[in-house]
């Protein structure tokens, strides 16, 4: 077992102890105290606000279900929290799926004829993956579970292991981007 270095604070060593007796209160304070740091990790890493906002939500109850864990000797409650934010940083980035190129090159391939029944479905649906492309990944993750494996956001919360209000949140803030970009006009169809 490697020791650390440096000592931690009086208050490093508080909120370590409030975090290991299970203290309701004790989140709050490491937020304020690591919050900024974890965020900055996982903004860099993510290089999306949306998606660092999601995950930070998701390292802070992380900290908290794994309170029992934490070994001050090992590492310091910051490096702790940058330890898990790092993880679920990889762990969001690992999920995330690319989407197919430009319905464009389909179209050329169908021809300037009539397009049969089966064609005409697939230019739909290289579409609709053009239109999702404009959202965070995430949130296409969402609409994908929800439009085309036809889950409920209950079974999709669970499945993705999120809270259901943020499954309807994001779900909510999704479609609005996509009407803003049906509205305005960017994604032709």
């Amino acid at each position: 077992m490697q020791r650390r270095r440096n000592p931690p604070d009086k208050q490093e060593r508080r909120l370590a102890r409030r975090l290991r007796r299970g203290d309701p209160d004790v989140v709050a304070d490491l937020y304020a105290q690591y919050g900024s740091a974890s965020y900055g990790v996982l903004l860099r890493t993510l290089r999306d606000r949306d998606d660092a906002d999601d995950v930070q939500q998701q390292v802070f109850a992380e900290v908290w279900r794994r309170a029992a864990q934490y070994d001050p000797e090992r590492a310091g409650l910051l490096t702790w929290i940058l330890t898990i934010a790092r993880s679920r940083a990889i762990d969001h980035l690992r999920r995330r799926v690319p989407e197919p190129v430009s319905s464009d090159e389909m179209i050329r391939l169908s021809g300037d004829g009539d397009t049969p029944p089966e064609t005409d479905l697939a230019l739909d649906r290289w579409r609709a993956a053009e239109l999702l492309a404009v959202l965070p990944d995430h949130e296409r993750e969402l609409l994908r579970l929800r439009f085309y494996e036809e889950l409920s956001q209950t079974e999709i919360a669970a499945r993705l292991d999120l809270p259901l209000g943020t499954v309807k949140a994001r779900m909510v803030r999704a479609l609005r981007k996509l009407r803003a970009h049906i509205d305005e006009g960017e994604v032709v169809s």
